[in-house]
């Protein structure tokens, strides 16, 4: 199955940077163009698939929503449809991000499709904030998990009226540091967490299986991939919104990649802040790591 790359140049999810500046991580797509990632991967006979804009970053957070929550939403919902489209002929999308709120858009694609679809969650943070544990709700980049499984306000976990996205039990995460505020709600409520030092432990096979003993049980139709480059330790890479130690090497990542990536439906990449360096970087990691998404579907 050939890879459709879409661009989805959201950071509509992230708190700003400083005041009356907006986050970076937009200009994620065109970096990893300039590294080299869409034309490498056109020689493996991926497709480009065009750009899904965001609307403007405005900042304007209330009580009781999220800071571009209506931009969100629309752009959620233009994402859901590219990926309805690229599915419907037969591609395997790769979106481009942008932050970690895509994966509402996601969730939206695969939540009305045919079928039940797992969700395989790598992040360097369970992005597990909710109105249920924290009075800090605003930035969904941060809460994303959260609102895939249903447990966000319903103006965003129930787009449409379709929450959850993913079962909690159909949804793994991995990546996380041994501190992370979401760790252990997670741990009781997910089918499987596994923590970076765990991943470590067990060795990228082990832990790579684990979860894939979950996503791709009987039931399941497939599942779709959330990578946020945080999940990378700060000394790899360190161009990313909220960078912690503790994390996966280079390598670790592109092992568990590798091992997921060909039964998987999809995948988006989140959260890197470019600069040249480590736009080559994550560039080698992803056409080794994603280059064979979908290849095993049956």
């Amino acid at each position: 199955m050939k890879i459709g790359l879409v661009s989805a140049p959201s950071n509509l999810g992230l708190r700003p940077p400083a005041p009356t500046s907006v986050p970076g991580c937009a200009k994620a797509p065109e970096a990893l163009r300039e590294a080299g990632l869409h034309s490498r991967l056109a020689e493996l006979g991926a497709e480009e698939q065009g750009v899904v804009l965001p609307g403007r970053y405005a900042d304007d957070v209330t009580p009781g929503s999220l800071r571009n929550q209506v931009a969100i939403i629309e752009h959620a919902r233009r994402v859901a449809e590219r990926i309805d489209r690229l599915r419907g002929d037969g591609l395997a999308p790769l979106v481009l991000g942008g932050d970690c709120s895509i994966l509402v858009g996601a969730g939206l694609s695969l939540r009305r499709a045919p079928g039940r679809y797992g969700l395989v969650h790598l992040d360097g943070h369970t992005d597990f904030r909710h109105p249920g544990n924290s009075g800090q709700c605003a930035s969904l980049a941060g809460e994303d998990l959260a609102a895939a499984v249903g447990l966000h306000w319903p103006a965003i976990a129930d787009i449409d009226g379709l929450s959850p996205y993913f079962s909690p039990e159909d949804t793994v995460h991995a990546g996380c540091r041994d501190d992370d505020e979401g760790l252990y709600e997670a741990a009781a409520l997910l089918g499987r967490v596994l923590p970076a030092v765990q991943i470590r432990h067990r060795g990228v096979e082990q832990a790579a299986r684990e979860m894939r003993d979950v996503v791709g049980r009987a039931g399941l139709d497939g599942y779709w991939i959330h990578l946020d480059v945080d999940i990378l330790d700060p000394s790899v890479m360190p161009a990313v919104d909220s960078p912690d130690p503790g994390g996966l090497s280079a390598a670790e990542l592109t092992g568990l990649l590798a091992v997921l990536a060909p039964r998987a439906v999809g995948a988006q990449v989140t959260v890197f802040h470019p600069d040249g360096s480590h736009a080559r970087l994550l560039t080698n990691i992803l056409i080794t790591g994603l280059a064979p998404l979908s290849r095993d579907r049956r």
